[in-house]
């Protein structure tokens, strides 16, 4: 079968570019062709014979499809072969010298869109790849996980609903709480008053709401009294930034995990109250 190959250089080491390719959250970030179209939930488990999905879909709401399939070879900071769900093979290549990262990606193209789009369509991708990798090298991602004693169900529930979401955040603020709705699309602001008795917070969207699996809020501007702030200086190291949740059950048990964007000025911040909101939220939620 003919084969389409797309590539770039990116002036990171491979390390780096083999972590910002792989990792779910940072894939949210940049798998887009064009700004009218993002990834809303990632699935990837990076092992032979395992599975991956990518859910792309057109900001506008008009349109989705899951990009997904298995994977048939992986050799950490080298390669990347899989077969997509139609039985089309896939191949990526990455290769490091002197601080740089040469990606190949070659692919079986399908039959519904002529060559010269498919390829342009990749090699966009791929090019928003570059961008986001060489401009986010030095980024910085928080992980946190808890194990609680109750159902997937439970936990999801008493995360979001507003009285006990008050209680959980807390820890973040005393006086937290929610404007909106949790529904995928939506806008909520996440609301707090400081010590000047001012309030302020986060103006964000909810970009992925999988109930029981998955939810994914994209911070889009920040909140001073009631006005909304969704450009400018003020929000240059906020805005786009993700804080996503996953949900597993396993053992009767559910495990919580949850990985936010973080800049330089909150990192020890949220390192010290992340594990504490989390140990309230088990609390409530095993009561």
């Amino acid at each position: 079968m003919e084969q389409i190959t797309v590539t770039t250089i990116v002036n990171i080491p491979v390390e780096k570019v083999w972590k910002l390719w792989t990792e779910p959250i940072h894939i949210m970030h940049w798998n887009n062709a064009s700004p009218e179209w993002h990834t809303t939930f990632v699935k990837n488990e990076l092992n032979t014979s395992n599975r991956f999905c990518f859910r792309m879909e057109a900001r506008d709401g008009s349109f989705g499809f899951d990009f997904s399939g298995k994977y048939d070879a992986v050799d950490q900071h080298k390669m990347i072969a899989y077969t997509l769900d139609d039985g089309r093979k896939v191949k990526i290549n990455f290769s490091g010298e002197d601080g740089k990262t040469t990606i190949n990606e070659t692919f079986e193209p399908e039959t519904q869109n002529s060559h010269e789009l498919q390829q342009t369509g990749w090699q966009a991708i791929l090019n928003n790849f570059k961008s986001y990798a060489e401009k986010n090298d030095k980024a910085e991602f928080l992980q946190f996980e808890i194990h609680i004693n109750t159902s997937i169900e439970n936990v999801y529930n008493k995360m979001l609903a507003e009285n006990s979401y008050k209680e959980w955040t807390s820890e973040f603020n005393p006086t937290s709480y929610y404007k909106g709705n949790w529904e995928k699309g939506s806008k909520i602001l996440f609301v707090g008053t400081d010590k000047n008795g001012e309030e302020g917070g986060m103006v964000s969207r909810i970009k992925e709401n999988i109930p029981n699996k998955f939810i994914s809020i994209e911070h889009i501007g920040i909140l001073k009294g009631d006005k909304e702030i969704e450009s400018g200086k003020e929000v240059d190291g906020w805005a786009g930034a993700l804080e996503n949740y996953s949900f597993k059950s396993a053992n009767g048990q559910t495990i919580l995990s949850v990985t936010i964007n973080v800049n330089e000025e909150y990192k020890s911040y949220f390192i010290d109250t992340w594990p504490k909101a989390l140990n309230k939220l088990k609390s409530i939620c095993e009561k």
